[in-house]
């Protein structure tokens, strides 16, 4: 196993499920940024996290992506209680993480940018060249296999939308072996059009048997393709549904605090009703 994962071999953990976190806690300093977090993704479903600003999703991403270690609780990956260590770490477990700035050259063609840094080549020695054509096949395939038809991958990626961006990036991820595919706040630029269009590409990647954490503070874009969701809160988990057990209402409500919302309803009502008698008074009119 690679230096950059430890890992320990666990007998009673099931091994169905791609990756599984039990009680997870992470500090820094005195701040607990997140603690006692329960989640699992199994292949070909969509794992849903939830939460505002500030709500412990950006430290959940990192230690599932490798950029840092838990300090409380259970990491298990392919039935193994694991730390890893590095991003390269968890690529090469099968993870990989597409973040909101996509990480892409604008102004190079499409074919290199899915390539980037994994570029292919033929020949030997000083004869060694970059295999241009098979990388535009393969960019071309990868792309209309997740369903976008793109008629010259040699056009500039920054000439596409932020959702065939998006497209890109996931298609990349799913060829260079991922099993496990984050998309952090994938759907937070974009319009109602193009938001639908990386949604249709969350479920082809789901189709393709690959276990999806989306992450989004948008319950209306979470609730038609998740499976499962988990709602965060100031680093703790507030709720963790599969999808039979919660309505996109109850699940909006949660992550508004039902509570809250109703209080703050209330007191809406109230300045309203005396807005209204200011009104009257002002108006000469006696209530």
């Amino acid at each position: 196993m690679d230096q950059n994962l430890t890992a320990q071999p666990s007998a009673d953990h099931p091994t169905d499920d791609l990756l599984t976190l039990k009680s997870i806690g992470k500090h820094y300093g005195s701040v607990s940024a997140l603690h006692g977090v329960d989640m699992s993704v199994a292949p070909g479903r969509v794992t849903c996290v939830l939460g505002d600003n500030g709500a412990g999703k950006s430290t959940l991403i990192k230690i599932i992506a490798g950029l840092h270690q838990h300090d409380e609780g259970e990491f298990i990956l392919h039935g193994e209680a694991v730390k890893l260590k590095s991003p390269r770490a968890a690529l090469d477990a099968g993870i990989a993480a597409v973040y909101q700035d996509l990480a892409v050259v604008p102004l190079m063609p499409v074919w290199r940018n899915f390539f980037l840094g994994s570029e292919l080549t033929i020949g030997r020695g000083p004869f060694k060249r970059l295999d241009v054509q098979k990388m535009k096949e393969i960019t071309k395939q990868e792309l209309f296999d997740m369903g976008i038809d793109l008629r010259d991958v040699e056009q500039p990626i920054g000439q596409l939308s932020g959702g065939e961006r998006q497209c890109v990036a996931i298609a990349r991820a799913v060829y260079f072996g991922a099993k496990v595919l984050i998309l952090d706040e994938p759907t937070a630029a974009l319009g109602v059009k193009q938001s639908g269009v990386v949604l249709r590409y969350i479920l082809q990647a789901r189709d393709r048997g690959l276990g999806v954490i989306f992450i989004t503070h948008n319950p209306h874009h979470a609730y038609p393709v998740g499976d499962s969701f988990l709602l965060l809160k100031r680093g703790r988990s507030i709720g963790y549904y599969s999808k039979s057990e919660i309505t996109v209402g109850e699940l909006t409500a949660q992550m508004a605090g039902g509570a809250e919302l109703a209080e703050l309803a209330h007191e809406l009502e109230q300045l309203g009703g005396h807005d209204e008698q200011l009104a009257e008074a002002e108006m000469g009119i006696d209530p």
